[in-house]
């Protein structure tokens, strides 16, 4: 049985929403850049929001309970054969909240921390935030795809640096790592006794053909200097309810986490924490829709970009509905999302902003009606056939 589609909201409806989406730009805009998806809210998760308001249950949450925590275990092991402790768990707000409070307990000031560009921007911030200092070891790209640099990330850590914060699925790349490739970079890690802080928010969002390997699954050095960040807010479009996991996967990495403070899991939004739980419980066939949509408006993107922008060059992302966009064709400089938004009234993610390696590329948000991809690429062309 084929899996049902699930259809964006109108226009006219989205813009009604007050999230940043819908209100950095003026109407005439089509905003395709940050990671908010235009679906509508899975049923399940909709309905259990609207009882807790009915109740006027909007207060503090409790930590202790673990029925949220449960229900990312059990969509976890459905998903990728992995069952991950519920007592080496804690929620808090948000997955940058798992990075800021890990990186304080594992890396010291000023100790050095790896990210891999073109990375989610924040990354650049959320490491001074913890008083560490940003190590760029940039994906190897050989033209074809990418890959971790492994033999880059072994010397950085050779000359200091102190562990890595791993995107996994890469955001904007889409890129799912391989076991093979985890495998190897736990090894190398455990060479340095230094630290894998894994960002897996993208994770329930992995394409038909292509597994997703939870980084703690792939060895016991892994498990021994490895913490991983979860949240539903992705997958779900919850990103505005604040619900996020730390997961450990060995008694060291469990102590770090049961130490912080209180505070941590008391910021957990308990709408955040509801709906969490309502999306890996009851909304896995939306969630299949929706994937099931995203891959087919990439095959749409596919065709359009070969008939009227084949100056452009999109990698097929393997998880997730975003697509990185070589835009360095069409001549528009090192920022094309500037000349987007000026020139089509087409609101991409600049490049820039995932490093220097992102110059002459743009984010596309695919996360939305066909018709919005197909009049999208349309204004583009006509941008690029204008004269400048």
């Amino acid at each position: 049985m084929s899996t049902a589609v699930t259809s964006a909201e109108p226009l006219d409806v989205l813009r009604r929403r007050t999230s940043e989406k819908w209100t950095t730009h003026p109407p005439d805009v089509l905003p395709m850049f940050v990671a908010e998806m235009d679906f509508p809210l899975a049923p399940a998760i909709k309905a259990v929001l609207l009882e807790a308001i009915e109740r006027g249950d909007t207060g503090y949450v409790n930590p202790q309970l673990p029925a949220v925590r449960e229900s990312f275990a059990d969509f976890a092991g459905e998903r990728w054969g992995w069952v991950p402790d519920v007592d080496r768990m804690r929620t808090t707000t948000d997955v940058s909240v798992v990075i800021v409070e890990t990186l304080r307990r594992l890396a010291a000031p000023g100790d050095g921390v790896i990210i891999t560009p073109p990375t989610y921007p924040p990354f650049f911030d959320l490491i001074p935030e913890a008083d560490g200092v940003v190590v760029e070891v940039p994906l190897a790209d050989d033209g074809a795809s990418y890959a971790l640099d492994l033999d880059g990330i072994d010397r950085a850590l050779a000359d200091g640096a102190r562990g890595v914060l791993l995107c996994n699925p890469h955001n904007p790349l889409g890129l799912v790592h391989s076991r093979e490739t985890l495998t190897e970079l736990s090894r190398i890690v455990a060479r340095h006794d230094g630290f894998v802080l894994s960002d897996e928010i993208h994770a329930p969002l992995t394409h038909a053909g292509h597994e997703f390997t939870p980084y703690l699954t792939v060895s016991e050095d892994a498990r021994e200097h490895g913490i991983a960040a979860h949240s539903a807010s992705k997958a779900f479009n919850l990103a505005g309810l604040k619900c996020a996991f730390f997961v450990a996967g060995s008694e060291p990495m469990a102590a770090i986490v049961d130490a912080l403070p209180a505070e941590v899991s008391v910021r957990t939004g308990l709408l955040g924490a509801m709906a969490t739980e309502a999306g890996f419980s009851e909304a896995r066939d939306w969630l299949a829709g929706t994937l099931a949509t995203v891959e087919q408006n990439l095959d749409l993107l596919e065709e359009l970009l070969e008939r009227d922008l084949p100056t452009v060059r999109l990698r097929r992302p393997q998880a997730s509905y975003l697509a990185w966009l070589d835009m360095s064709g069409l001549g528009w400089g090192d920022d094309p999302a500037q000349r987007a938004l000026d020139d089509a009234r087409v609101a991409l993610s600049s490049g820039l902003m995932f490093g220097a390696e992102g110059a002459g590329h743009a984010r596309m948000n695919v996360g939305c009606a066909p018709e919005t991809i197909v009049e999208a690429v349309a204004r583009l062309a006509r941008a690029a056939a204008s004269v400048s």
